[in-house]
């Protein structure tokens, strides 16, 4: 649809927040081609903004230690550079010079790069490595667009005071800020006030630009948004969409001064958000990787119900296929409550019950395991009969397997290696048990997909008589915000204590995450909502004897 500016007008600025595939140099160049010419014939912008590194995609990781990549970053920009006219096109990329690799961000317009910036402030910190591959840049880069000086900044530049005070000093009226700033609860806010406190140091407007899609574990959730020099957002991109979004600018004083939209997006709510989060990293790693659809082992819990609905909201019933896979010991109700999830949610729903492979197994074992008694061996061999039947129906129809667990059984390794660990994909990887909850009403809030029952009643794995969580760990009241404390914010046994916490509980649970770490390393991938998940946030050894000394002191 076509934007007319304004009498008031005297630039607008155009937003391009994408959902960008890494490594898919030439795919991404046409997506920026398309862009271009929509931000020019049908939005009227003078300037429009891409995400850090669009050509690459962000994280591209490894892939910047291949030669080959520069030179197709290289053949994308002089495309870009030939067919777009009549438009200032500011874009990321990574910039291979005689120096070193940086990360940078170049303004083209009409053919030739006019403007090219160096990021300065390098992350190497959390799920970030850009050290491993980029020297820092050092010098500002200020560049005039219709005679108003704009500067230039890249996404962890603007969490440091240096670059926009820099700019600052060089003459810059605004800053352009491009960013690959991954997703977790509340992340928008956490931006935004870090922005405020650079316009607070500087006067100087800003525009961020944020990448949205997922990659991998990381989801990127979109949310640009311009702040004026007072720190009043006046446009808010919406959460988790890809799309163009115009700002205007009028003259106030001979500096520029961004127009308040007329429908300004509200701050994000949490759960939903997260929820989002959820289905975006699904759908993405579902979609950019060729599955043709997903199939999810159905217990009758909270945790594959949650699992079903984000599936289903990510890629449609129609690409969905749940299998429930009751045993000896599971209860008439779990099997009950499995098909009418499926029901509800409308997707192909199978039963194929394991006694009879599970019997077989024992038969096989039997003289190996001769005068030992039932332990949770055999517990195992359920779940690992589990997974088998799910991994064969995935080789069979081009399905990747959903995991369910949660980020509470992560921890503590209430999960079986090759048994419900095995797939492709673990949707509630980094979601602690308390925040399942959470969702799942939230989710039913929006329709009642999950049934009741299913939140309410006590969560056990079935695979044992009478069998509950809570004969085995904490309740999760308390196990979950020990696992923060010790997952996320690093604090030690005696801290926790000291947050009223038992010692008994705090030196378990302790105890429970440190020995299952080979088991989280052999676990599927998963997407990433909090400030600390396991896989590429949080790295320690597998052999250590740090909690043995701590223990003894």
């Amino acid at each position: 649809m076509s934007q007319q500016k304004n009498t008031n007008v005297v630039l607008r600025v155009v937003m391009a927040q994408l959902n960008l595939l890494v490594g898919a140099v030439e795919k991404n160049v046409e997506m920026v081609l398309q862009t271009c010419l929509q931000a020019r014939d049908e939005l009227h912008g003078d300037v429009v903004v891409f995400p850090e590194l669009t050509l690459t995609g962000y994280p591209p990781e490894d892939l910047l230690l291949r030669p080959g990549l520069y030179d197709r970053v290289l053949r994308g920009l002089e495309i870009i550079k030939q067919q777009i006219q009549g438009i200032d096109v500011v874009i990321g990329y990574p910039c291979r010079t005689a120096e070193g690799i940086f990360n940078a961000a170049s303004v083209l317009r009409d053919g030739a790069i006019v403007a090219t910036y160096y990021k300065q402030h390098l992350p190497n910190y959390s799920v970030f490595d850009e050290k491993r591959y980029f020297v820092p840049g050092e010098a500002a880069c200020v560049y005039e667009v219709k005679g108003y000086p704009v500067g230039l900044t890249i996404c962890e530049d603007i969490w440091n005071p240096g670059p926009v005070n820099q700019a600052a000093a060089a003459g810059a009226g605004m800053i352009l800020n491009l960013n690959a700033s991954p997703f977790h609860a509340n992340k928008v806010l956490e931006r935004e006030n870090v922005v405020r406190t650079r316009i607070k140091e500087t006067g100087l407007p800003v525009v961020y630009v944020n990448l949205v899609g997922g990659q991998d574990e990381l989801v990127f959730d979109g949310g640009s948004f311009v702040m004026d020099k007072a720190g009043v957002v006046c446009r808010r991109a919406p959460e988790f969409s890809h799309g163009l979004y115009p700002v205007d600018f009028t003259d106030e004083s001979g500096r520029l001064a961004p127009l308040p939209a007329d429908d300004l997006q509200p701050e994000p709510e949490m759960l939903a958000g997260v929820y989002q989060a959820l289905v975006t990293g699904v759908r993405d790693y579902i979609n950019k990787n060729g599955f043709r659809g997903v199939v999810i082992g159905l217990s009758g819990g909270i945790d594959s119900a949650l699992t079903l609905a984000i599936a289903v909201d990510a890629i449609g019933a129609e690409r969905v296929e749940g299998i429930a896979m009751p045993s000896r010991y599971t209860a008439d109700m779990s099997v009950e409550d499995a098909r009418e999830e499926a029901a509800r949610l409308g997707v192909e729903f199978r039963i194929i019950p394991i006694e009879p492979v599970f019997r077989t197994f024992l038969d096989a074992l039997a003289e190996e395991f001769a005068g030992l008694p039932v332990d949770t061996t055999e517990e195992n061999i359920q779940a690992r009969c589990r997974g088998v039947l799910l991994m064969a129906v995935s080789n069979k129809k081009g399905k990747i397997v959903l995991t369910t667990g949660n980020k509470s059984e992560m921890a503590v390794g209430y999960a079986t290696l090759y048994g419900d660990m095995a797939g492709g994909y673990d949707v509630l990887k980094d979601v602690p048990k308390t925040l399942v909850y959470q969702l799942a009403d939230y989710r039913n809030s929006v329709s009642p997909v999950i049934p009741q029952r299913v939140i309410d009643r006590p969560p056990s794995a079935e695979l044992a008589p009478d069998q509950k969580d809570s004969d085995s760990l904490p309740p999760y009241e308390v196990l979950d915000p020990i696992l923060e404390m010790y997952v996320e914010q690093d604090r030690d046994a005696d801290e926790i204590i000291a947050a009223g916490y038992t010692e008994e509980d705090v030196r378990r649970v302790i105890q429970l995450v440190d020995r299952n770490e080979y088991k989280r390393r052999q676990a599927p991938p998963g997407v990433r909502i909090t400030r600390r998940a396991f896989g590429r946030d949080r790295r320690y050894p597998i052999t250590s004897g740090y909690g043995k000394v701590s223990r003894t002191q």
